[in-house]
């Protein structure tokens, strides 16, 4: 759970915190991590309410084909759209490591294919992602879920020792550094709830607990978005007050691109991403299984088939561009606000009985609205961008 939330959304955090102000920034991290602490635990508290074992289902019973129809596709969406981006930074962050530290491979005839980002694509995707994806047991990913969790932690403080020892001209205005509230409060949100995100596959690893109960799991629930906000706030906070109005969507492109330490950052985070795409897998193929093959018996070759064809198809997309834009803006920022606020809150909201401003059904209920108007306002921005053809703010390594 912790290598799921801990993903490549802790990396734009520094921007989330510049985007809202420090003060708004900070105060925003810690609120939506308590948030999502709560809301994961909704998301087993509706299954054991209602009986059901999957989110698909507990959303059909709540509100019928819709709701199955709704999470089944911001399940696949957000999941599917996670595999691009990962597969995107595997390219843009692990090919220029390799350039620096074999720089006479630009000059060779066949090698420099190795410090081409679409072979280093497809490497990583044939050697690491697609075996790791082909595992029916997400248990089985735990040991490479460790390596992940190993690998953020040496991300997390390369950024805080080569932070602190940055070159001048690399940071910010210290006039820039102390703010309480900034105009990208609402983008800040969406980056924010990006990174905390692992709704759509709470279930899964709940059912991998052994012996799974409510006090089990929240006691997973509560260890892994303790251990992520703590991550959270030691990359965001002394990143931004470096960087300040200087700091970029991945907090990896403002430092040089000969910082050796960083270097090893960069590779560590692309490897990282090789090793939650199968995460990601897992929840794509599962959303395809319940939807369409619900009541088929498994079989293994449509097992191999669909994790071929999802792994791929993400792989193509990144292979052809670096920067998804308002297509991943809208598939990840409206499916994580769609799947972390609105879903476990109105599910819960249904589940329970008594008057909606009552003690239990309050809090789900401004959960569900303050979900509500981020999605809006995310998919208001989102078309204007594409209206207006304005840039993405969306960067490759």
């Amino acid at each position: 759970m912790a290598n799921s939330i801990l993903g490549a959304g802790i990396i734009g955090l520094p921007y989330a915190v510049a985007q809202a102000g420090f003060i708004m920034g900070v105060t925003l991290l810690v609120v939506l991590a308590f948030v999502t602490d709560w809301t994961i635990r909704l998301v087993v508290l509706n299954a054991k309410l209602s009986g059901r074992e999957s989110y698909t289902d507990v959303m059909y019973h709540c509100f019928g084909q819709w709701g199955s129809t709704l999470v089944s596709f911001f399940q696949f969406a957000f999941a599917f759209g996670g595999m691009c981006a990962f597969d995107v930074i595997i390219g843009d962050s692990i090919t220029p490591v390799i350039a620096y530290l074999f720089p006479s491979l630009s000059h060779h005839a066949i090698l420099r294919l190795l410090v081409d980002r679409r072979i280093v694509i497809i490497i990583c995707t044939l050697c690491v992602s697609f075996p790791l994806s082909l595992h029916r047991d997400i248990v089985k990913l735990s040991k490479s879920s460790s390596f992940a969790l190993v690998s953020m932690g040496i991300i997390v403080i390369s950024v805080l020792l080569r932070g602190a020892a940055v070159d001048s001209s690399l940071r910010g205005s210290p006039l820039h550094a102390i703010s309480f509230i900034r105009p990208g409060v609402f983008q800040a949100i969406g980056v924010i709830s990006f990174a905390f995100v692992c709704h759509h596959n709470t279930m899964f690893i709940y059912q991998s607990i052994h012996t799974p109960t409510l006090d089990r799991f929240y006691a997973v629930t509560h260890v892994s978005t303790g251990m992520s906000l703590i991550a959270c706030l030691l990359m965001a906070v002394p990143a931004y007050l470096v960087f300040t109005d200087k700091t970029e969507g991945n907090i990896l492109n403002n430092f040089a691109k000969d910082d050796l330490i960083i270097n090893i950052a960069r590779f560590c985070f692309g490897a990282n991403m090789s090793t939650t795409i199968p995460l990601e897998n897992y929840v794509c193929r599962e959303v395809i299984e319940e939807y369409f093959y619900k009541d088929k018996p498994f079989s293994q070759t449509r097992h191999v088939v669909i994790t071929f064809l999802i792994v791929f198809s993400t792989m193509t997309i990144s292979l052809v561009t670096c920067d998804l834009g308002v297509v991943l803006e809208l598939a990840g920022g409206l499916s994580a606000t769609a799947l972390a606020f609105i879903f476990p809150a109105g599910a819960y909201f249904t589940l329970l009985r008594g008057p909606w401003y009552s003690r239990q059904k309050l809090p789900a209920v401004i959960c569900a609205i303050f979900g509500s108007i981020v999605l809006l306002l995310s998919c208001g921005i989102a078309l204007t961008k594409a209206i207006t053809g304005e840039k993405s703010v969306k960067q490759c390594l």
